[in-house]
């Protein structure tokens, strides 16, 4: 979900991002998304 990106709305193909995992209401989330490359 957006909301994970910190700020950023979206992605684009081929871009690096870092991430934590957490355990969500349906399975794993990512969350703190940070774009890297």
């Amino acid at each position: 979900h957006h909301s994970a990106l910190g700020g950023t709305r979206s992605l684009q193909e081929g871009q690096v991002v870092e991430y934590e995992v957490k355990e969500g209401k349906k399975g794993p989330e990512a969350e703190n998304v940070k774009v890297v490359g």
